[in-house]
């Protein structure tokens, strides 16, 4: 089979995110990916979910810079592939982005996957003092401001939210020109985003039938874009039940599926045993 399987390490208690990732690479497991929140305020509405408007975690809920960690695993594995879902890239500057990316593909030696997205979470702007209406443009300028950062030897911008002289950005990510960027999100900005400038798709949990007309938009979208010869991913979250149920992904389209196959954290390292089990050769 060709689809890859990930580990979401963001259905865990932190205490697990080491020995998990430890376990997915010895199971043969792709990737882990870790979730990201700058803040959480008190008082928090909506989802990221369609149709939900209450917040999936507390305000307490652990959160931990993440590419810190990541570069923490990067120095306990050796194969692993590691992947943000999804960095919050327009509520920093782009030259802390573009650092603090580009500093964890070094120190994997190119195994970083950077998951985006522009934040199901208003107030989250708000605290930081950004208006949440500007969320979608200040990411793309922010992103199109890395991009540049990763592959030119100098460069100067001058834009709605980001202006400065010329400047020099060294070194570069090991991969060139940039690690895999792979834009969250079912709205149609977010689609149309990914089919645009991503190198991928981050969706939500989904079965092969409720993935199929939104890869089934990304593939025209990125037609309209003239990127349909372009190699690209599309991730969603599953735990598939069997080999048939994969090949169902696959033949959708699905290159890469996110797994959490346990209810509880201490019940994690036995789920991935058992899924692994089930999919893999």
């Amino acid at each position: 089979m060709r689809v890859q399987f990930g580990i979401g390490l963001g259905a865990l208690h932190p205490g697990f995110f080491l020995d998990a990732s430890l376990e997915a690479e010895k199971l043969g497991y792709e990737s882990v990916w870790l979730p990201e929140h700058l803040v959480f305020p008190v008082d928090m509405t909506g989802s990221p979910f369609p149709g939900a408007d209450h917040p999936p975690v507390p305000a307490t809920t652990p959160v931990f810079d993440v590419f810190a960690y990541l570069s923490f695993l990067a120095g306990r594995t050796h194969k692993l592939r590691l992947g943000t879902h999804v960095y919050l890239l327009g509520l920093r500057h782009p030259f802390v982005a573009a650092r603090a990316i580009q500093t964890l593909d070094v120190v994997s030696e190119g195994r970083a996957e950077i998951g985006i997205g522009s934040g199901w979470l208003r107030q989250e702007w708000v605290a930081a003092g950004l208006d949440p209406g500007t969320r979608g443009r200040r990411l793309d300028e922010a992103l199109a401001v890395c991009k540049r950062l990763w592959s030119e030897e100098v460069v100067a911008h001058d834009g709605a939210f980001y202006s400065f002289e010329p400047v020099a950005f060294e070194p570069k990510p090991q991969q060139r020109p940039h690690p895999p960027i792979h834009v969250g999100g079912e709205s149609d900005a977010a689609l149309r985003r990914a089919a645009r400038d991503g190198n991928g798709w981050l969706g939500l949990h989904h079965t092969p039938d409720s993935a199929r007309p939104l890869i089934d938009a990304l593939t025209a979208l990125r037609r309209d874009y003239g990127r349909e010869q372009e190699d690209f991913a599309c991730i969603v979250g599953a735990n598939p039940a069997d080999r048939d149920e994969v090949r169902r992904f696959e033949d959708v389209g699905v290159t890469r599926i996110i797994a959490t196959p346990w209810q509880r954290s201490r019940q994690a390292l036995d789920g991935m045993r058992r899924l692994a089990d089930r999919l893999f050769d």
